[in-house]
C-alpha cells in the first residue's frame, strides 16, 4: 500500500480514538437506551478494528484491543452491559477475522471504512449533553444555617 493511502488509514484510526476517549463522559449506568446502543456498536466497530489490525500486523499487535478496555473502564458499565459490550467486540472481532484472513489491499480498505463507522458513532457519543446540577457553596439551591440541606429554590429562567 502507498505510504499515503497508510499515512490516511493511520490518520483515521487516530482520530477515531481520540474522539473515542471523549465520548465516554458519562457512566453507561447514565446512559439513554440509543447511548447505550451506540456504545454497542462502538464496541463492534472496535472489535472489527481489531481484527482488520491484527490481520496485517498479526496476533501480537492489542492497539484495539486496548482501547477497547479503556472504554469499559471508563463507562463502568454493570455487569451484564459489560457482557454485552465485550459480546459485540468479539463478534466484531471475529466477523472481519473470517472475512479477511489475510492482509490485502481490500482489508485495507475495509480497515478504513470501520475507522470512519467508528469515528461517526465516536462523534455521535461525543454530543451527548447533560445537565448538570450546581452544587458549590454559592449555589442559590443552598439555603440555611445547615449546610447539609438542599431546599427547594425556583431557578431563574
Amino acid at each position: 500500500m502507498p505510504a499515503m493511502r497508510q499515512a490516511s488509514v493511520s490518520g483515521r484510526a487516530a482520530v477515531f480514538v481520540v474522539a473515542m476517549l471523549f465520548a465516554t463522559p458519562v457512566l453507561a449506568q447514565e446512559r439513554t437506551p440509543p447511548e447505550r446502543q451506540t456504545l454497542v456498536d462502538l464496541a463492534y466497530a472496535i472489535g472489527e478494528s481489531h481484527g482488520l489490525r491484527q490481520t496485517c500486523q498479526g496476533a501480537g499487535d492489542q492497539f484495539w484491543r486496548d482501547r477497547m478496555v479503556q472504554l469499559t473502564e471508563t463507562e463502568a458499565p454493570e455487569a451484564d452491559f459489560a457482557e454485552r459490550l465485550k459480546q459485540a467486540f468479539n463478534s466484531g472481532f471475529a466477523s472481519r477475522q473470517a472475512q479477511f484472513p489475510t492482509c490485502s489491499q481490500e482489508s485495507r480498505k475495509a480497515e478504513l471504512a470501520v475507522a470512519r463507522k467508528g469515528e461517526g458513532l465516536a462523534k455521535k457519543l461525543s454530543e451527548v449533553k447533560r445537565q448538570v446540577q450546581r452544587m458549590g457553596p454559592d449555589d442559590p439551591a443552598l439555603q440555611g444555617d445547615n449546610p447539609d440541606s438542599v431546599e427547594s429554590v425556583e431557578k431563574p429562567r
